[in-house]
C-alpha cells in the first residue's frame, strides 16, 4: 500500500497526543493535518462562503457538545446522555427543520411506524417513503428469479431509493432520516436526495441492525473476516 496516502485509522499515536488534537503533537509520515494543510484551509472556506453551512456546522457541533454531561470534571469524566434519535429530533429544531423525511426499508416498517409517531408527537410534519415504493419489477433493472427473494413469485417489487428520494425531494422536506436502507441503496438515496440527510440505523440483516458487533469481535467470533 502507497505509504504518502492518507491513513487516520492507522494512526499509532493515543489520541489526546495526535497532530490532530494538539499544536506539536505526534504525527506519523502520512498525516493529512500534517500534510495537506492547504486543504484544511480549503475547507474553512467552504464554511464561512457556502450559504447556509456555517450554521449547519455550528450547530451540529452545539449538538455534540449538549449529548454529553460531566464537562466541566474534564474529558475524562464525560457521559453520553442522550439517543440518537432524540439528537435527530432536537438538531433538526436548531435547524428550523419542520418537515422531516423518512427513506425506509419494508424490512422495518414496524421500526418505521414508531420512528413516524415519535416524529409527530414532537410537531414534526413527517413525509416517508419505503423502499418498495412504485412496484417496479427487478426485472427492469436487468434482475432474474435467481437474485429474487422470492423464487415462487413470477414477479418481484425492487428497492427503489431513486424513487424514495424522489418522492421526499416533491415533498421539499427540509431533513432526511435513513432507517435500515441496504447497502449501496442507501448510497443511491443519498446520491438523489435533495435536502440534508441523516442516519438513524442502518441494515445489518444478521446482527439485527447492529454492525458493530462483526467489528468489535473482529479478533473473536468474527476473525474470519480478517
Amino acid at each position: 500500500m502507497p505509504t504518502d496516502l492518507p491513513n487516520c485509522a492507522r494512526c499509532p499515536f493515543n489520541a489526546p497526543d495526535r497532530l490532530c488534537q494538539k499544536e506539536g503533537g505526534k504525527a506519523p509520515d502520512f498525516c493529512p493535518t500534517r500534510n495537506m494543510m492547504e486543504l484544511a484551509e480549503q475547507s474553512l472556506e467552504e464554511y464561512n462562503n457556502t450559504p447556509g453551512l456555517f450554521e449547519f456546522a455550528r450547530q451540529a457541533s452545539i449538538q455534540e457538545s449538549e449529548g454529553y454531561s460531566n464537562k466541566e470534571l474534564g474529558y475524562a469524566h464525560l457521559r453520553p446522555v442522550k439517543t440518537r434519535i432524540e439528537e435527530i429530533m432536537e438538531f433538526a429544531g436548531k435547524m428550523h427543520y419542520n418537515r422531516l423525511g423518512i427513506a425506509f426499508c419494508i424490512g422495518l416498517r414496524n421500526e418505521a411506524k414508531i420512528v413516524e409517531k415519535i416524529f409527530s408527537s414532537r410537531a414534526f410534519e413527517v413525509v416517508s417513503a419505503v423502499c418498495k415504493v412504485g412496484r417496479i419489477p427487478k426485472e427492469k433493472i436487468g434482475i432474474g428469479k435467481a437474485h429474487q427473494l422470492s423464487w415462487d413469485k413470477d414477479e418481484e417489487a425492487m428497492c427503489n431509493p431513486v424513487l424514495q428520494a424522489m418522492i421526499l425531494n416533491k415533498a421539499q422536506t427540509d431533513f432526511n432520516v435513513l432507517l435500515g436502507l441496504c447497502v449501496g441503496h442507501d448510497t443511491l438515496f443519498l446520491k438523489y436526495a435533495e435536502a440534508p440527510c441523516t442516519v438513524l440505523a442502518v441494515k445489518d440483516r444478521l446482527l439485527g441492525h447492529n454492525p458493530l458487533a462483526a467489528v468489535y469481535n473482529a479478533d473473536s467470533y468474527y476473525r474470519s473476516l480478517k
